[in-house]
């Protein structure tokens, strides 16, 4: 199968992404989307991209554009990325919450969960009496193949071998046998996760608590500024007053009309009522 994408094929790709997902894919991303569909069409048997278009685009074609999806998200992520986040969850946010001992967190675009599996072992290296407080980290994803990945909690040996060593014998067993060479998170951790597919263009989250922080890293710059401004509004509404909006280092809110207060680069408040 030698098939083609013209540019008004890609048209219509970009068109339906767009819509679905927010996602901007600019011309340059052709190439990238002919070589992850390519393999998709030959499993489906289908000589042409606006063949496998009608698939998705049609009535009934919603569980292969859900694997279409999954083709076109980037999953990049590591354990602890981005420290400055977790440090400010270590040191302001725990602090604000030790009278309620309570707590809801959201990773938002979780990809293969090192973001939460990160905030539950910052909150369980911080907080001496986990067994009093109520926690509640919402992970999720638009991806149900990294979801299903991040959900089994199982990694290879290389994504923690930057990590203190310390820290991972606390948080991950080794495997044995055919599991050899890969951890996996310790259940005290991955307890504290629950995984749920969300995508964030929907206009309503299945949340229904007002929550304390949220994690959107590296995500917007894949929407275009006024895509941008609706997740911040809807971002706005979920907080509690005073809750906070991570994001990430490649990112600003500085173009978009939103109703955050600045705090310090990448971190954002919601003002108190």
């Amino acid at each position: 199968m030698n098939a083609t994408l013209s540019d008004q094929e890609f048209e219509l790709f970009k068109s339906l992404i767009y819509q679905k997902v927010g996602i901007t894919l600019d011309t340059p991303k052709k190439t990238l989307l002919v070589s992850r569909l390519g393999k998709r069409l030959r499993e489906l048997n289908l000589s042409t991209y606006k063949d496998y278009y009608d698939r998705v685009s049609a009535k009934g074609g919603e569980e292969e554009l859900t694997k279409l999806l999954d083709l076109v998200s980037t999953n990049k992520t590591d354990f602890y990325r981005e420290p400055v986040h977790f440090d400010f969850l270590r040191d302001r946010v725990i602090p604000e919450m030790q009278t309620t001992k309570t707590l809801r967190i959201w990773s938002s675009a979780s990809s293969s969960g090192e973001e939460p599996y990160t905030i539950a072992m910052t909150l369980s290296d911080a907080i001496f009496d986990m067994h009093r407080w109520n926690i509640k980290i919402l992970a999720s994803d638009i991806s149900t193949r990294v979801l299903s990945k991040a959900a089994s909690g199982i990694y290879e040996d290389e994504r923690v071998s930057q990590l203190p060593q310390d820290l991972v014998k606390r948080y991950f067993l080794r495997g044995n046998g055919k599991q050899a060479g890969k951890v996996r998170v310790r259940p005290q951790v991955a307890n504290l996760v629950a995984f749920r597919r969300i995508n964030l263009m929907d206009p309503t989250f299945p949340i229904r608590n007002p929550l304390d922080v949220i994690f959107c890293r590296n995500v917007m710059i894949y929407f275009d500024r006024p895509t941008q401004a609706k997740l911040m509004e809807k971002f706005f509404k979920y907080l509690r007053p005073g809750g906070y909006l991570f994001i990430g280092h490649s990112e600003s809110l500085q173009w978009i009309e939103h109703k955050f207060t600045y705090l310090k680069p990448t971190i954002y408040q919601k003002p108190e009522a």
